[in-house]
């Protein structure tokens, strides 16, 4: 491990020499980039498995350095990322920057043998996801999107409730994702709250999407700040997501609906985000052809037991396993290339008011 400090001289911190570079065989050493909102997230969920350990950590902003150092005196800090990128005793890069940075920073890592962990939505383009996922094939390296909500207790009991047949046929998915802020620079908010949903349906929706519709205006930094997203599969299976920037309140709802059981999805619950309600309509013919009735059924609501454990300490530790063992992840590149196809169409339909965008 290098010894030498590699923060611009700008940021006016003291050097620190190095933390403890004996890892084992079964250890993957990591190196983070990106140090603001969610890196810290990153570093400490890394850090603290038995198979992972952060080794260095990027970022330009004095703020973020000194934050670093506050809860990791002995990390070793730079201010250029090419430290990481370079370095010869790093086995795998977290990329934890906003999303115009991540095809260049990718593509480095990957080049120079390196796994990459990379935050959502993976790249700006499809172009970019493709190139990316071509260039780790061909190095054999692991690419792994950082869709955290698909490895939340909540989504993965979902799953199971899916593939049991316990909902029947999916009908839709309608998600409500709204808060005050926080604003993006680089992205929309289609673009910044909807990779959410999209990777969860992904997941959770056996059939593809096959076209996108998508509404939205801006009104204070020439990015849309509210947005209406419409995702059309095969079966008549409809998905609809409302993101929004400008709400009063914070909303994380969303509702799954099945020709046996529906269910709701309550994030800010703390005690019960899921339900399962025993509720649905079904349409018979009467005597004449014309003649159609609809029977209701309203039966019991339970809360099922749900895992409660952080999301990204399992995804961590996920990322992990799949390099020592040579898996590839369920939330690889071309997971993250599905969702980034969904939101090009996403911005084609924006711009043309709505029209809808076959895929």
């Amino acid at each position: 491990m290098t010894t030498s400090m590699n923060v611009k001289l700008s940021l006016n911190y003291p050097p620190i020499v190095s933390i403890d570079s004996a890892v084992g065989e079964d250890v993957i050493r990591v190196g983070v980039i990106g140090y603001g909102y969610w890196g810290p997230n990153i570093v400490r969920n890394f850090h603290g498995q038995e198979h992972s350990r952060v080794m260095m950590v990027c970022d330009k902003s004095p703020k973020s350095v000194g934050r670093v150092w506050q809860s990791y005196p002995n990390m070793l800090v730079t201010g250029d990322a090419d430290e990481i990128l370079e370095a010869t005793d790093i086995d795998a890069v977290a990329i934890v920057t906003p999303v115009h940075t991540h095809f260049e920073l990718a593509k480095k890592a990957l080049e120079n043998g390196k796994h990459v962990f990379i935050e959502k939505p993976f790249t700006s383009t499809s172009a970019q996801a493709e190139q990316l996922i071509e260039l780790a094939e061909r190095k054999n390296l692991k690419i792994m999107v950082d869709h955290t909500f698909l490895f939340t207790g909540v989504v993965k009991r979902m799953r199971q409730l899916i593939d049991d047949g316990v909902l029947g046929d999916l009908y839709y998915y309608d998600s409500t994702r709204v808060n005050l802020g926080l604003f993006q620079h680089d992205v929309n908010v289609i673009w910044d709250l909807a990779p959410h949903d999209l990777s969860i349906m992904d997941y959770l929706i056996a059939e593809k999407p096959q076209a996108v519709v998508a509404t939205g205006e801006h009104h204070l930094n020439g990015k849309v700040d509210i947005g209406f997203l419409t995702v059309y599969y095969p079966k008549n299976i409809i998905g609809h997501v409302n993101v929004n920037w400008l709400s009063p309140v914070k909303v994380r709802t969303t509702l799954i609906g099945g020709e046996k059981k529906m269910l709701v999805w309550n994030d800010l619950d703390a005690d019960e985000k899921l339900k399962v309600y025993d509720k649905g309509a079904k349409m018979t013919n009467a005597e004449g052809v014309y003649q159609l009735l609809v029977s209701y059924r309203s039966g019991d609501m339970w809360a099922p037991k749900v895992e409660q454990i952080e999301a990204l300490k399992v995804e961590a530790t996920y990322f992990a396993d799949c390099i020592l063992n040579d898996k590839n992840p369920f939330n690889d590149g071309h997971a993250g290339l599905r969702v980034v196809r969904v939101l090009e169409a996403a911005n084609q339909s924006l711009e043309q008011k709505g029209k809808i965008i076959h895929l």
